[in-house]
């Protein structure tokens, strides 16, 4: 008996179309493998490509199986998305947008649909429109599986590159035997001013550090908050072992500061990053000598 004669014979339309996937799952691998979506992904094998095909077709078999082809947090769906969602986020971190992935998962369902269709020759009508019909969904509901998580990627790389903008524009300098400096410059947020102390304090254990400078010379506005973080920061230091001196506070800031009401009386402040070196080296017992005006002076 020809294998689409049993078609119809075992329960809905979309269990349907679980039976025929499983029939047919080494055709639609093969011809998914050389669509883009796997074809950019799997370069070195085309063998991986059809064994990653199998896998999602099986996938969305168990899907089909349990009726839930529209809902994206089926059971069948956790297979997908490790497998194709992973392929979809590779493409996503490679610079395709979310609408250039959506079409390459929806170029998926053209075989299958073809596959269906030429497997119900002798069917009734609308079986075969119910079919296609569930075909369809649950191909709609794949797509927006792998979308979803191309577009989780695609906030986890910016987290990732923003966390990575804020340790570079974070960097400790070390000034002097036992003194460190952070520069600060642009605006201070929470999350920044946690990777300024985390930073700093790492830097003060790695150097064995007496002192550490904040230079706020490039900080636009400092409100209360700023205020905060800098003072918890300098407590922070002083736990670690280290003098923490703030650098830089500019006119129009030290008058918010006062406007403010912020009380900084137990902070170490220096006008300029100069001025706070030369604190540190004279509390290290360093004199600085000048150079002599008109010449490098006697040898």
């Amino acid at each position: 008996m020809p294998e689409h004669a049993t078609v119809g014979q075992h329960g809905s339309p979309a269990q349907e179309v679980g039976d025929f996937l499983r029939r047919r799952a080494e055709q639609i691998a093969q011809r998914w493998a050389d669509e883009p979506l796997f074809r950019t992904v799997f370069t070195v094998s085309r063998d991986e490509a059809v064994e990653a095909g199998k896998t999602v077709v099986d996938a969305l078999a168990q899907v089909a199986d349990t009726d839930q082809v529209h809902d994206p947090d089926a059971a069948g769906f956790t297979l997908v998305r490790e497998q194709l969602s992973r392929m979809g986020a590779a493409r996503s971190r490679a610079g395709f947008t979310t609408a250039q992935v959506s079409n390459d998962v929806d170029a998926l369902r053209p075989p299958v649909e073809n596959l269906l269709v030429a497997d119900l020759p002798e069917e009734p009508t609308e079986l075969v429109r119910d079919c296609t019909t569930a075909l369809t969904v649950l191909m709609g509901t794949l797509r927006l599986v792998v979308v979803e998580t191309a577009l989780s990627e695609g906030q986890a790389l910016i987290e990732r590159q923003r966390l990575q903008l804020m340790e570079v524009a974070t960097p400790v300098i070390k000034l002097w035997d036992g003194i460190v400096a952070v520069p600060l410059i642009g605006t201070l947020d929470s999350a920044r001013s946690q990777v300024v102390m985390e930073t700093l304090l790492e830097a003060v254990v790695d150097q064995h550090a007496r002192f550490a400078i904040l230079d706020i010379t490039g900080v636009p506005t400092v409100d209360s908050l700023v205020a905060q973080h800098l003072m918890k920061t300098v407590a922070a230091a002083r736990l670690m072992g280290a003098e923490c001196v703030v650098s830089g506070i500019r006119p129009a800031i030290a008058q918010t500061i006062v406007h403010l009401g912020l009380d900084l009386g137990t902070v170490i402040t220096r006008a300029s990053l100069a001025d706070a070196l030369a604190y540190a080296l004279h509390e290290l017992g360093a004199d600085i000598i000048n150079a002599t005006p008109g010449g490098a002076g006697p040898r």
